[in-house]
């Protein structure tokens, strides 16, 4: 919960969510993490320029994905859309062929059927990643079925990846903005990584944006912000997250790029970072719209 007009390092509004949940996050850190995102974006462009590109990203999703077009999305489409999903990329390459895109489209038209009510979303999330067998080497699909929501439907839908919060190992964006006392070891955080735990994660984030004089895109101002403050996190255990897609650079805004997607395509040459199943680079199919 969010207070950040109240003297305290500890932040926290007078009333919980109408589900009684509370989430219990550190508005210091939000603020250092806000100033220190305006720092480092401003040699690349500035965070104006960020939040264009991720809007172009979400404008690529809703054109198939909540426009009546998932039946006729091909293998081209969706490799298209999957460039742009970095914790998808570098794993599902193995499934992507036109043995599997069959059953890639029936998941994710069990995921988007009824797309607008927000109240079927966990059973809807749960419906998807049944699709695809339960072991570790399919743990992307989550993020998969967390992006193809959130930027089909950005609106609605907040980012519900992995990286924002993953409760079975503790880790992500809620775990590194939680409030701890100073010197104080990291309390345990029960709550639990579903819709509205996400919701009110976005809603408690888009207020501290707006108290800081942010007032349109603020649901891609919150994306970037949480991909610039699990960037630090990345930094801070040597780029081992996603492994060779992060590297050490001196660019500040490399990670945060690469956790958002906007790395997706070499402008040049149309070249995206998707490994195809029989080890090709996918080329996009359209302009290149990202960063480089």
């Amino acid at each position: 919960m969010l207070g950040f007009l109240q003297n305290r390092e500890k932040t926290g509004k007078e009333k919980p969510a109408a589900s009684g949940l509370v989430l219990d996050l550190s508005g210091p850190v939000l603020r250092r993490a806000f100033e220190h995102l305006a720092g480092a974006a401003e040699a690349t462009g500035g965070v104006e320029r960020y939040v264009g590109a991720i809007a172009l990203k979400s404008s690529l999703f809703e054109e198939i994905m909540c426009k009546g077009k998932i039946h006729e999305m091909s293998l081209k489409d969706f490799s298209d859309l999957a460039a742009f999903m970095a914790p998808v990329r570098r794993r599902m390459g193995a499934e992507l062929d036109e043995k599997n895109i069959g059953k890639i489209i029936h998941a994710i038209k069990l995921l988007m059927d009824g797309w607008s009510d927000v109240s079927t979303t966990d059973k809807r999330m749960e419906a998807f990643i049944n699709q695809f067998p339960a072991d570790k080497s399919h743990r992307w699909v989550r993020d998969l079925g967390a992006e193809i929501l959130h930027y089909g439907a950005p609106e609605i839908y907040p980012l519900m990846s992995r990286w924002m919060w993953d409760k079975k190992i503790g880790t992500g964006v809620l775990r590194e903005i939680w409030f701890n006392e100073p010197g104080a070891e990291p309390q345990e955080i029960s709550v639990k990584d579903d819709f509205a735990t996400f919701d009110l994660m976005r809603r408690e984030l888009i207020g501290f944006l707006s108290d800081n004089g942010v007032f349109k895109n603020l649901e891609f101002y919150c994306d970037l912000l949480c991909a610039h403050i699990y960037a630090g996190y990345i930094n801070d255990m040597g780029g081992q997250y996603l492994k060779s897609d992060f590297i050490e650079s001196p660019d500040p805004m490399l990670h945060t790029r690469r956790m958002l997607g906007l790395d997706a395509i070499n402008t040049e040459t149309g070249r995206t970072r998707l490994k195809l199943i029989d080890g090709n680079i996918h080329k996009l199919g359209g302009d290149a719209l990202m960063l480089n």
